[in-house]
């Protein structure tokens, strides 16, 4: 028995696309691979017949998507230290400590987010994202701390992606970057893709990128080094860690996107940073149940302030 049926109409013809891929652009918060599975279970269906995966969408075709019931949970709950900036019966939002996995994936398959969240909500939390990722509409990288919003049932899930989908979503940053931007604000409008060649890198790229948009203002100036406030106006993965490399100021700490940059820092204020310096302070949408506006901040961490402490 499913939990729900959605039932959508495809606007356009997309002769280039495929199935999978446009509904994954519908559910954001659901990956392309479990769309492929659900389409191949019979979960999926075209003006009422089974397709596959690679079936072009085509202008009217009703696609109807069955959810179905989840599956327990592989993750293991585990008693974990939450800091819960806010909880009701529909959803929460907690600030997230640097250092903590959001989900489990190889490598990480305990000791994360969603152990934590198994523990805490005792079950209570939406199965859409799969038995690895219950509850989890969007996601902060390893290293960076801040807002972030569970959902606890299917509808809520729903509801919140399709906020994230299109825009409605604010989501506001503080980072610390190497050097010194001439400008006091700006746009960063460049298109992201996997990077060709490390894959576990992101990338500017104009010709297979998928649309990124960043908004920033300078918030104080440091050594060397310069606090910005950053909006993201679009989601993609390590988008302001990119962003802001493809200006030529990394992010104070990531090795990985700014390692030149961040030696040289280190060299001129005896500071090395321990993670990338990447706070999600606000988080804005609107409550799926109550239709209000909610905002909510996460304040600077220990470790976010020493480093402002240290570059001053």
């Amino acid at each position: 028995m499913s939990l729900r049926t959605e039932v959508l109409t495809i606007e356009k013809s997309l002769p280039s696309g495929r199935l999978d891929t446009w509904l994954r652009g519908k559910f954001p918060a659901v990956s392309r691979g479990t769309f492929q599975r659900l389409i191949e279970d019979g979960h999926v269906q075209v003006n009422g017949c089974a397709v596959k995966p690679t079936h072009t969408p085509r202008a009217g075709e009703q696609v109807e998507v069955r959810w179905p019931e989840p599956r327990p949970a592989v993750a293991q709950p585990e008693d974990m230290p939450l800091d819960i900036l806010y909880e009701d019966d529909a959803l929460l939002v907690l600030n997230k400590p640097a250092g903590l996995v959001v989900h489990p994936a190889g490598g990480h398959e305990e000791h994360t987010l969603v152990n934590a969240l198994l523990h805490h909500c005792a079950g209570n939390l939406s199965g859409i994202g799969g038995v690895a990722r219950p509850g989890i509409v969007h996601r902060l990288d390893k290293e960076t701390s801040g807002c972030l919003v569970v959902a606890k049932n299917d509808d809520t899930h729903l509801a919140l992606s399709t906020q994230f989908a299109s825009r409605k979503v604010s989501k506001i940053y503080n980072a610390i970057v190497c050097g010194e931007p001439q400008r006091d604000h700006g746009e960063i409008h460049a298109a992201i893709a996997r990077h060709a060649s490390h894959r576990k890198r992101m990338a500017v790229d104009d010709e297979r990128g998928r649309e990124a948009r960043t908004t920033y203002r300078v918030l104080e100036r440091l050594r060397g080094s310069t606090l910005v406030e950053a909006v993201l106006h679009t989601g993609r993965t390590h988008q302001i860690r990119v962003h802001f490399q493809f200006l030529g100021y990394p992010l104070v700490g990531d090795t990985t996107y700014g390692n030149r940059q961040n030696q040289h820092l280190s060299d001129l204020t005896h500071y090395t940073a321990p993670r990338q310096m990447l706070h999600a302070c606000q988080l804005s949408f609107i409550h799926p149940r109550t239709g209000q506006l909610m905002t909510f901040k996460a304040p600077h961490p220990a470790d976010f302030l020493e480093a402002l402490s240290a570059l001053r």
